[in-house]
């Protein structure tokens, strides 16, 4: 494999007619979620056993969720704030970065839209990437959503430190910036998607609650990363994606920690713990 592969992407979307936004590879069978033998069969021709995995476990979380608020609602608050993410608390709890992407608020239009979201995008982009590269996107998509809630933080101190946030549409803006660097590198008509993330950034002047900073930060993160892997360093462009993803997804971490680090030289809560 010397270049990231255009040619799928061509092949892919005439075979799936993706000229509109919506029509995003959401053919694959629901069965192939749960089936041991067609998760192999997935796994093998390059299906969304990533992106299917994803989704049972925000859903599962989810029902976990609504059962606690019901019949044990202290542990429910444990449960949700012992796992959503918050810029004040990034640094000394940073697993809080992933939790929080797997939790969802109990209205279940939050969990509907998002899964509805990843699974308008996610399979495709699983095929072209390969899989853990495709993983390694969302996960440091969902890292650069918190960046990005950290940054407004020290944009907006109050009450920009104490916010927090939970849910996937960090990690899925990254997706939606892979998306469209990808089609536009291959001449496809991208105005469609563009329509629909032009409405999912509009949203939080509609809909209070919404952290659109996170949605901001995955969405350059997924950009960035996607654009290195398609235009980055010539002389890597002979390597293999899962090869350029180690070096490039490193380089991206790396420089998404030390942010980070930078913006929390002003956290309140740090320095006063120091």
């Amino acid at each position: 494999m010397t270049s990231f592969p255009y040619g799928v992407v061509r092949v892919v979307i005439m075979q799936n007619g993706f000229n509109r936004f919506g029509n995003f590879n959401n053919r694959s069978p629901l069965r192939t979620l749960v089936n041991p033998q067609e998760i192999r069969k997935s796994w093998r021709s390059g299906g969304p056993v990533i992106t299917g995995s994803i989704i049972v476990v925000c859903v599962a979380v989810w029902l976990i969720e609504i059962i606690l608020r019901f019949l044990a609602p202290e542990a429910y608050m444990d449960f949700v704030f012992g796992g959503v993410v918050s810029p004040s608390l990034v640094l000394m709890n940073p697993w809080r970065i992933f939790t929080s992407m797997f939790l969802h608020s109990t209205n279940v239009l939050h969990v509907l839209f998002n899964m509805m979201a990843l699974w308008s995008v996610g399979p495709l982009l699983e095929r072209l990437m390969g899989h853990w590269q495709y993983c390694a996107l969302y996960f440091i998509s969902g890292l650069g959503g918190a960046v990005g809630l950290t940054l407004w933080a020290v944009i907006e101190p109050a009450p920009g430190w104490y916010t927090y946030a939970l849910g996937a549409s960090g990690a899925i803006f990254g997706l939606f910036g892979a998306v469209m660097v990808v089609f536009r590198r291959v001449g496809a008509d991208i105005r469609p998607m563009l329509i629909w993330i032009g409405i999912n950034f509009l949203m939080p002047f509609v809909i209070s609650g919404i952290a659109w900073q996170a949605h901001v930060g995955g969405f350059v993160t997924g950009i960035a990363l996607t654009e290195l892997l398609t235009n980055g360093i010539p002389r890597l462009k002979r390597k293999s994606v899962a090869t350029r993803m180690w070096i490039y997804g490193g380089f991206i971490v790396a420089a998404l920690i030390v942010i980070l680090v930078l913006c929390n030289m002003s956290n309140p809560r740090l320095n006063l713990s120091l």
